[in-house]
C-alpha cells in the first residue's frame, strides 16, 4: 500500500461525466490497494467564467472578493468528485485549501505557501476514506480565504505531496511532456522523463503541461512527478532528480510562450541606482520581470528594456511610467504582439554551437529576435508573436527532436 497524491486539471473535471470518469479511475486505484489524496482544479473555463462575471460588475474588483469569488471554482468541483466517489460506494470527503491545512501569506491572487498543517488529512486517510482537496487556495494566519495564482492547483498537489511523503502524479488532457506543443509540431516526440532543471525551463518559458512553482517545490522536496493523461492509460512522462547521461548536452524541448509584452523606457540617464529604481517599485507590487536587456552607450543615454506577462502589462505601465518621469527618461513604449521562444537541455549553454545553430536556424527561416536571454540550460529569444509557430517548427526540425534519443532506442 502506497498514499499518492494526484492532481486533475479543468478540462480532466470539465463535465459531470469527466468527473465521473476520474472518480471511476481513483475507485480502481483505491481498489488496487493505494490510499488516494486528489487535488482538482476548477471544471472547465470556470475560473475564467468568473473573472468575466466579476468584470461585469465593476473593473476594479477587490483582490480579497476575487479570491473569495475564484475559491468556489475548485469547491464545486471537489464535491461533486466526492459524490461521484460516494455513488461509487467509496468513502470519501472533500477538503477545502483551509481544511486541508494549507496557510499562506496575505498577497491575494497570488500568494505563496508558508506552511501545510496535514493532520485532517492525514486523519481522513487513517479512516480509509479517499481525501479530494481544492486546489489553487489557502487560508492566512487571519483566516483570510487567498489564491495562488492561475494554474497552481500543481503547486497543491506537489506541495501536499512533499509534507505528506507521498507520490505526486499529475493527470491532464496530454499524455506527458513533448518536446514542443503537439498542436504545432504534430510529431513532437513525448519524453520518457525529464529532470526538474529542464522541466522547470520549459514550464517558466511556457511549456503549459507544469506549473513553474510546482516543479520548483518537487525539485527541493525531491519529489518526483509523474504526468500523464486522465483520457487514457497510456504511458507518460516523469519528472525527477535523475539524469540520463545519454541526455546530456542535448536539447529536450522547444517550448513558447505568448503571454508575453516588452517595456522600453528610452532615453534614460545611464547611472548607478536608475535600474534599483524601475525594478524595486515593480517587485513590492508582485509583479515579476523576465527578460532585461540595457544598451550602453556613451551618450550618457541608455535604454532599458524588459518583459512582463500581458495580465502585468497595464499595472507595470502605469508604475513604469511614473518611475520615468522621476528619473527623467525620455519615453515609455510597449509592444504586445511579441513571443518567446527557447531551447532547452542540460549543460547547452556550457556547450558550443547550440547558441549558434538556434540563431543560424532562425536567420534562415527570416525571423527577426528582438532579445537574447541564457541559463545555463535553456536559450531564449524574443520575437515577434506572429512568427512563433514557425520559430518553433524549424527549431524542432533543426535540432532533430522527432528522432528518439539513444536510451529509447535501447528500451
Amino acid at each position: 500500500m502506497a498514499l499518492v497524491v494526484q492532481k486533475y486539471g479543468g478540462t480532466s473535471v470539465a463535465t459531470a461525466e469527466r468527473i465521473k470518469a476520474v472518480a471511476d479511475r481513483i475507485a480502481r486505484r483505491k481498489a488496487a490497494g493505494d490510499d488516494v489524496v486528489a487535488v482538482v482544479s476548477a471544471m472547465g473555463d470556470t475560473t475564467d467564467d468568473l473573472i468575466n462575471l466579476a468584470a461585469q460588475i465593476t473593473d476594479k474588483p477587490s483582490e480579497r472578493e476575487m479570491d473569495i469569488l475564484l475559491s468556489t471554482g475548485e469547491a464545486v468541483s471537489m464535491s461533486l468528485m466526492s459524490m461521484a466517489l460516494h455513488n461509487l460506494g467509496v468513502d470519501a470527503v472533500s477538503l477545502t485549501g483551509a481544511q486541508a491545512g494549507l496557510r499562506t501569506d496575505a498577497v491575494h491572487q497570488r500568494a505563496r505557501i508558508l506552511s501545510i498543517e496535514p493532520a485532517r488529512i492525514r486523519s481522513e486517510v487513517a479512516k480509509g476514506r479517499v481525501v479530494i482537496v481544492s486546489g489553487f487556495q489557502g487560508i492566512t494566519d487571519e483566516a483570510e480565504v487567498t489564491t495562488l495564482g492561475r494554474g497552481t492547483s500543481d503547486l497543491t498537489a506537489v506541495a501536499l505531496a512533499a509534507v505528506l511523503e507521498a507520490r505526486c502524479e499529475r493527470y491532464t488532457d496530454v499524455q506527458g511532456v513533448f518536446t514542443a506543443d503537439p498542436r504545432i509540431i504534430s510529431d513532437a516526440r513525448l519524453l520518457n522523463e525529464i529532470s526538474y532543471e529542464e522541466m522547470l525551463e520549459m514550464a517558466s518559458k511556457g511549456a503549459k503541461v507544469m506549473q513553474p512553482r510546482a516543479v520548483e517545490i518537487a525539485s527541493v522536496y525531491n519529489v518526483p512527478i509523474y504526468v500523464a493523461s486522465s483520457f487514457t492509460e497510456t504511458p507518460g512522462t516523469l519528472i525527477h532528480g535523475g539524469i540520463n547521461m545519454e541526455t546530456f548536452n542535448r536539447v529536450r524541448g522547444i517550448p513558447h510562450d505568448l503571454d508575453v509584452a516588452k517595456i522600453t523606457l528610452r532615453g534614460v540617464p545611464d547611472h548607478p541606482g536608475v535600474a534599483a529604481a524601475v525594478f524595486e517599485p515593480l517587485a513590492e507590487h508582485h509583479i515579476s520581470v523576465d527578460v532585461i536587456v540595457q544598451n550602453a552607450t556613451d551618450t550618457g543615454l541608455t535604454d532599458l528594456t524588459f518583459t512582463v506577462s500581458k495580465g502585468d502589462l497595464s499595472r507595470a505601465l502605469t508604475i513604469v511610467e511614473a518611475v520615468a518621469k522621476d528619473i527623467q527618461a525620455a519615453e515609455v513604449v510597449t509592444d504586445a504582439e511579441i513571443g518567446k521562444v527557447s531551447i532547452v537541455g542540460t549543460g547547452i549553454q556550457s556547450a558550443p554551437g547550440f547558441a549558434a545553430r538556434m540563431f543560424r536556424t532562425l536567420h534562415e527561416a527570416n525571423i527577426n529576435i528582438e532579445m537574447i536571454a541564457t541559463s545555463e540550460i535553456r536559450i531564449t529569444c524574443i520575437i515577434q508573436a506572429d512568427r512563433v509557430n514557425d520559430a518553433v517548427r524549424a527549431l524542432h526540425k533543426s535540432f532533430e527532436l522527432d528522432r528518439p534519443e539513444p536510451s529509447e532506442l535501447a528500451s
